[in-house]
C-alpha cells in the first residue's frame, strides 16, 4: 500500500516537475540494456531538474508561499517565462 501512495506521488505532474527527464533517463537505461555510462547526460539533465526546481521550492518556502512546489501549470508559465528549460 505504501508503495503505491509512493508511486503515485512519484507520477503527479504537479509534485514531482522532473517526471520528463526521469522518463528519459529510464528510457535510455532501457535501450542501452542499463549501461549507465550511455545514459550520464540524461542523469545529469534530471539531477539539475531537480536542483533547479529544489531551489525554487526553498525560495517559495522562505516567502511562505503555498504549495512549497509550483504546480505544473505555473512551472509552464515560468519556463516560458524563460525561455525554456535552464537545465
Amino acid at each position: 500500500m505504501q508503495m503505491d501512495k509512493k508511486s503515485r506521488k512519484v507520477r503527479n505532474q504537479d509534485i514531482n516537475p522532473c517526471i520528463e527527464e526521469s522518463d528519459a533517463s529510464q528510457k535510455c537505461l532501457d535501450a542501452y540494456n542499463y549501461d549507465k555510462s550511455m545514459c550520464s547526460a540524461y542523469f545529469q539533465r534530471y539531477k539539475n531538474c531537480r536542483k533547479y526546481w529544489h531551489n525554487i521550492m526553498l525560495e517559495r518556502r522562505r516567502e511562505g508561499v503555498k504549495p512549497d512546489m509550483p504546480t505544473a501549470a505555473e512551472r509552464q508559465e515560468r519556463l516560458a517565462a524563460l525561455g525554456g528549460k535552464p537545465y
